[in-house]
């Protein structure tokens, strides 16, 4: 699993524990239901921004490693 999808079903775990939809979720961080799928599904090209407004709002931090 690459780093985007780990990322993606981290996601939408913590959105699933906190049940969210995912409308209820973009609703909050801002962003599209679009987007919202597209992080957690690892597709397309999401703004590193709406990843981390997603992550934010369920309480999640974004670290990144070398």
């Amino acid at each position: 699993m690459s780093d985007v999808e780990d990322v993606g079903s981290t996601i939408r775990a913590a959105r699933r524990q906190a049940r969210l939809t995912q409308k209820d979720l973009a609703d909050l961080a801002g962003i599209s239901e679009r987007t919202v799928r597209a992080i957690e599904t690892g597709t397309g090209n999401p703004a590193l921004a709406a990843v981390a407004a997603a992550a934010g709002v369920l309480g999640l931090r974004l670290v990144a490693e070398q």
